[in-house]
């Protein structure tokens, strides 16, 4: 959707360079302007969006204790090492 954002600030800025009225070429530069602004947000606010974490995938509680329960575990199994001597 927001590349129809774009195409109507191209057309607007072509029609302030063909336009023969000052206030017509005053008036398409303005809304170029604010086409390119709500394509840019547009275009961000997709980018934003894709990189957001699925929530499904994210880890349960049950699961997260169960993980560290396994980290506890063989934690308890390895050997201790000593502190490094300073």
């Amino acid at each position: 959707m927001h590349w129809i954002y774009l195409l109507l600030a191209v057309v607007a800025l072509a029609i302030a360079f063909k336009a023969a009225s000052l206030a017509l070429m005053g008036l398409c530069l303005l809304a170029a302007l604010g086409l390119l602004v709500a394509w840019a947000l547009g275009f961000l606010a997709q980018r934003v969006g894709s990189r957001t974490r699925d929530e499904a995938a994210l880890i349960d509680p049950q699961e997260l204790r169960r993980l560290r329960e396994e980290a506890e575990a063989r934690r308890a199994q390895a050997p201790p090492t000593e502190p490094p001597a300073t």
